[in-house]
């Protein structure tokens, strides 16, 4: 069965015409061609799907597209803002936080959500917060240390 749904998704209001059981991850690979988005297991064990769905991180590849009709969505496309990068994906880069690159867009974007709950995280909290989204190249410990600067970043920028 086919639905219309209509959405924001990196800013950009969009209407299509979806089957019932589109999940949302491939709605977003497919239908919009935003790759950034990264399929890993389709089970929500590994969290590279993560998207921002009304600025709650979620796994969108056991999310059926049509639950987010009327959703504002933002992927890993849609944080820079006029071509900086946002404070995350420049604390990566600074950190050296990432191998391959494949967990990497899921983890800033869980990143983005754990951040703005909890702005001034210690460690163990980070490692917690995270703990949903799997590398399997790296012993997290520069993802650690990227969203760490990212928060004092980000705190710094509120002040």
């Amino acid at each position: 069965m086919k639905h219309e749904i209509t959405l924001k998704i990196n800013g950009e209001s969009i209407t299509k015409e979806v089957d019932s059981r589109l999940l949302l991850v491939h709605f977003i690979r497919e239908n919009l061609s935003l790759t950034g988005t990264h399929i890993g297991c389709d089970t929500s064990n590994c969290g590279a799907c993560t998207i921002l769905l009304d600025g709650k991180s979620i796994k969108a590849c056991t999310y059926l597209a049509v639950r987010a009709d009327g959703s504002e969505i933002t992927t890993i496309e849609g944080i820079a803002e006029d071509g900086t990068n946002h404070p995350i994906q420049k604390a990566f880069h600074d950190q050296h936080a990432l191998h391959c690159g494949f967990c990497t867009p899921g983890i800033i974007m869980r990143s983005i959500d754990f951040l703005e709950h909890n702005p001034n995280p210690t460690e163990e909290e980070i490692r917690w917060g995270i703990s949903g989204n799997l590398c399997r190249c790296t012993g997290y410990n520069n993802i650690v240390k990227a969203i760490k600067q990212a928060a004092n970043e980000m705190k710094n920028e509120t002040v």
